[in-house]
């Protein structure tokens, strides 16, 4: 009796193991249902404001069919907000940043934006390629070149374009960077697309060509917190899928060694919280005042692959991280020490953030044995990095 008053109302619930969900029927009621899910996908568009040289900043702002919303601007490509539920369905804002754009103008650590041309650190701002030595990098970190120099790919305004696809929407954006651009040869055409899916996905697809060889390696510099902000990130557990990782010398450069994670304070490939071993008598983690290396995936490479897995007991937020990258760099928000006030007045304090950014290897065009990062003129650079949001 009670199947029979389900069909007659156009409700059918399937069993399946201890969870009930609708089933794939074409009733009406689960079409009308359909209907009201893509009715609150949406692709909006504002202005946020205008940068010290007069150009126009937009801010997209992204929706999903379950209520995930994301803002991109078109400063620097970045992540303004990423607003995901907690275990109790409600949403919180998950990333770092400001309110507004003269912030992120004065005084930002790269917070939710695309940095390139180069990801990462160029040892003593100096390369060779094809015999030629390229030394006129900008020296931005102590004595290395810093995510593409002073003005890099985060402190610029991309042009955009608004994505509409049936299980996702988002913006495209693309940057012409010029010859000779922060001291790197040829004419690059960047495209960075953010898509929101309804599989409560964040997906970044990067794309460029060039006119002349050159090291490329872009990356999204998202600072998580999955508290929503609440407080430092030494609690969250971290997963990584890497047995390997580039120790570094005092200034943050590749030695050019692979080392294992095993026995050692740098081994995540278990659920791990942050906090746990943090502050180890351990080399490495004394360079970089915490966290702040490369680790090499296991099967990374052309292929999509699992990366990394944060979850945050308290929220019960978990995410996940896809890349077609070959490694990762874990930063533990080492710099941050409460002189940067964010969003709604929050000082960021030590360790409020962590990121989590999918790329080759720091220095890889100093480091024949790296996998190289030169991108070949008729050849096409294309990469792909998903963060995937649940609950538990």
């Amino acid at each position: 009796m009670l199947m029979d008053r389900l069909r007659r109302i156009g409700w059918i619930a399937v069993a399946v193991g201890t969870a009930t969900t609708l089933c794939s029927c074409r009733c009406m009621q689960c079409e009308r249902g359909a209907k009201e899910a893509k009715a609150k996908m949406d692709v909006a568009v504002e202005s946020f404001g205008k940068t010290p040289e007069g150009q126009q900043v937009r801010l997209y702002t992204l929706t999903n069919a379950h209520g995930l919303r994301a803002r991109v601007m078109t400063y620097g490509a970045i992540v303004v907000s990423l607003e995901v539920p907690d275990q109790n369905g409600k949403r919180g804002d998950i990333v770092l940043g400001y309110d507004n754009l003269d912030s992120y103008v004065k005084n930002s650590p790269y917070f939710g934006a695309i940095v390139g041309r180069y990801g990462n650190r160029i040892g003593k701002g100096r390369f060779m390629l094809d015999g030629v030595t390229y030394d006129k990098l900008a020296i931005n970190n102590g004595e290395n070149h810093l995510h593409g120099g002073i003005k890099g790919f985060d402190k610029v305004v991309w042009m955009d374009e608004p994505v509409r696809r049936s299980n996702a929407v988002g913006v495209k954006l693309s940057y012409l960077s010029k010859d000779g651009e922060e001291g790197y040869p040829g004419n690059l055409q960047a495209t960075v697309m953010y898509t929101l899916t309804n599989d409560n996905e964040l997906r970044i697809d990067y794309s460029a060509t060039t006119d002349k060889a050159t090291p490329v390696n872009l990356t999204h510099h998202g600072y998580w917190n999955l508290t929503g902000g609440q407080r430092d990130i030494l609690g969250h557990v971290l997963t990584l899928n890497a047995d390997q990782y580039t120790p570094v010398d005092k200034g943050l450069i590749p030695t050019g060694d692979l080392l294992p994670v095993k026995g050692t304070v740098m081994d995540f490939t278990k659920p791990t919280p942050i906090g746990a071993r943090i502050e180890s008598d351990f080399e490495q983690l004394k360079f970089g005042g915490g966290y702040d290396h490369n680790w090499v995936l296991n099967k990374g490479g052309k292929n999509m692959t699992f990366a990394a897995r944060v979850y945050e007991p308290t929220s019960g937020r978990v995410m996940e991280v896809y890349t077609k990258e070959p490694a990762i760099q874990f930063y533990s928000g080492n710099f941050l020490d409460g002189t940067i006030t964010g969003k709604g007045g929050t000082v960021y304090q030590h360790r409020w953030g962590l990121c989590l950014e999918t790329q080759h290897y720091p220095d890889s065009p100093n480091k024949a044995n790296f996998p190289s990062t030169i991108l070949r003129p008729g050849r096409k650079y294309e990469t792909t990095t998903v963060y995937r949001f649940s609950t538990k």
